[in-house]
């Protein structure tokens, strides 16, 4: 009888311990973030932040956002905290959060430590690669206690991400030239998470040797790479008018072959679950180079 009191106390005493146990995980600086409970007052610093924390199961507990967070149609609703470049501290602070999404390479490293300064507990994510995508939903799944549905949904992106994957895996190296504004002509580095997408079309980035997330080129640096596609983004679903401005070029590669294609920004330059749509459009374009080489 002794023996099972003793055990049943045990029991209890490990249950009680686990229900109380600190959440802890380690973000992309490679720090630990420490939570006493799951997150249930929480502010994003970026667009993507926001959107995949509803993919993650967590929308609910989102209190405060930057400009531009306008997907899933909720988060238009949620409250505004400055831009992800010009974020209001003290509307932040206002919002008391028990946590802070931010995002490594497009918030100042001096407003995060602001942020610490009040207190604030801040995670920092940095998506590089299209796997990290879905690392970072099962991420704040843990976070605000909703793993069941973040785990689903990293399952989910990755099956799709490898059949992508398989699909091209064996296809003809594109050269591309990725242009992501026109004034001043801007580009995707090696490191940013399109460049993954290109590699994952069966694509080369003409540019992935440039370590800044997204570097400045000129015109001539263009040309000299000799591109056999370019794919351009402009301001949503239109066809953005400057990449006609390449058609004078009729020596490069991608004009003389036609291969000038758009994507919507919104599907191809937001770390979320719904890259894959950009990267299926991407690989599609792709395959359409593929088919104007000479026979």
């Amino acid at each position: 009888m002794k023996m099972r009191l003793f055990t049943a106390l045990t029991a209890a005493l490990a249950c009680l311990s686990a229900a109380h146990a600190d959440i802890v995980v380690r973000d992309d600086s490679g720090q630990d973030v420490r939570l006493k409970a799951p997150a249930r007052r929480i502010v994003t610093l970026a667009p993507h932040s926001a959107e995949s924390l509803y993919a993650a199961g967590a929308g609910t507990y989102l209190v405060g956002t930057v400009d531009y967070s306008d997907y899933p149609p909720e988060a238009k609703k949620v409250a505004r905290v400055g831009g992800y470049s010009r974020l209001d501290l003290e509307a932040i602070a206002a919002l008391k959060p028990d946590l802070v999404i931010a995002w490594q390479s497009g918030n100042a490293a001096v407003q995060i430590d602001k942020l610490r300064a009040l207190g604030l507990t801040v995670f920092i994510t940095q998506p590089n690669l299209m796997a990290d995508v879905a690392v970072q939903l099962e991420q704040l799944g843990q976070l605000a206690g909703t793993q069941a549905v973040a785990d689903a949904a990293a399952a989910s992106f990755r099956q799709r991400m490898e059949k992508l994957r398989a699909a091209n895996a064996s296809k003809p190296k594109v050269r591309v030239f990725y242009q992501i504004w026109k004034s001043p002509l801007m580009t995707v580095g090696g490191q940013q998470i399109i460049t993954d997408a290109i590699r994952l079309c069966g694509g080369d980035n003409v540019f992935g040797q440039m370590t800044k997330m997204a570097p400045t080129v000129s015109v001539e640096a263009v040309l000299e790479a000799d591109p056999e596609a370019i794919i351009a983004t402009g301001m949503g679903d239109a066809r953005p008018e400057w990449l006609h401005d390449w058609d004078k070029w009729t020596r490069m590669t991608a004009v003389k072959r036609n291969n000038l294609f758009h994507i919507n920004p919104d599907i191809m330059q937001r770390h979320t679950p719904r890259i894959l749509e950009g990267a299926e459009k991407l690989c599609a374009h792709l395959d359409v180079a593929r088919s104007h080489r000479p026979k």
